[in-house]
């Protein structure tokens, strides 16, 4: 799974197992980055002193760990922003009432 110039980030938990592998607790989700680049970023005072105190009081490792969270997450409020645009714009769906229901279990039932 990992190769030599493969970095696994993980916010706030992981643990490397003896097996060679890192073996992840249930509420981190891994992120295989292949490499890195560098960029610099330019903060009031003021916001320098927010972000040292999340990288604190979040447990984040770094700054650049906390600001590619920021990232990550925009990315995906994004994408889930475009789910439900797209949602919104396919038409209406079908009556999720009793017998909507009804039908549901008796296909599952009959698929088990």
């Amino acid at each position: 799974m990992c190769r030599s110039r493969t970095v696994i980030a993980a916010r706030k938990s992981w643990s490397y197992a003896l097996s060679g592998e890192y073996a992840m607790t249930k509420f981190v989700k891994p992120v295989i980055v292949s490499s890195m680049t560098t960029m610099n970023v330019s903060l009031p005072a003021e916001l320098k002193i927010f972000v040292d105190e999340r990288v604190t009081h979040d447990g984040y490792g770094s700054t650049s760990e906390y600001v590619r969270d920021l990232i990550r997450r925009d990315r995906e409020r994004g994408h889930l922003r475009n789910l439900v645009l797209e949602g919104a714009n396919s038409g209406p769906g079908v009556v999720a009432d009793t017998a909507y229901f009804d039908a549901l279990r008796q296909r599952i039932s009959s698929e088990a």
